[in-house]
């Protein structure tokens, strides 16, 4: 699993439990929602800190909070083939 899969992972994980839809989330995010579809699909890998900071902002979370998550926290880089 990439690094992104697990973050995408987690934005649909927290949509489910807060039962809003991708496209509300870019609403109550200001993020656009040509940026959480491309974050989502896989199309951007690196979506930079500032987008990801937005959408912990729309679960109400802090940045820290948003991250903290066993998978997440579990990754190990050196497995890992992606190119940086």
């Amino acid at each position: 699993m990439d690094y992104s899969d697990i973050y995408v992972q987690r934005i649909y994980s927290l949509c489910k439990q807060r039962g809003i839809s991708i496209n509300k989330l870019a609403i109550m995010s200001g993020v656009r929602q040509s940026s959480i579809d491309n974050i989502v699909s896989g199309r951007t890998k690196n979506p930079g800190v500032k987008n990801i900071h937005k959408i912990a902002i729309a679960f109400n979370m802090t940045l820290a909070e948003f991250l903290d998550f066993d998978e997440l926290n579990n990754f190990s880089f050196d497995d890992n083939d992606e190119e940086e």
